[in-house]
């Protein structure tokens, strides 16, 4: 999540950071921080999600999802 929004040679960062997206300032600089808040991933088949694909990682905007939930929460997706 980190080199997404934040390594400009990232092969993702036009789609993250060169969007806009950030992630939490507290969750930047201390890794327990953001652990707290999503706490341990369900199993393998889960991954970070952001609810609101426009907005940042940050409280209240991430969750644990499946690539299928993913795959439904894309910019691409028809709604």
């Amino acid at each position: 999540m980190i080199q997404r929004c934040y390594n400009t040679k990232s092969l993702r960062y036009n789609d993250y950071g060169g969007r806009g997206i950030s992630v939490h300032p507290d969750w930047l600089e201390n890794f327990t921080a953001f652990f707290t808040y999503i706490k341990k991933r369900p199993s393998a088949y889960y991954s970070i999600d952001r609810i609101n694909n426009n907005g940042n990682y940050e409280p209240g905007n991430v969750r644990w999802a499946t690539r299928s939930q993913q795959q439904l929460n894309k910019r691409t997706s028809k709604k």
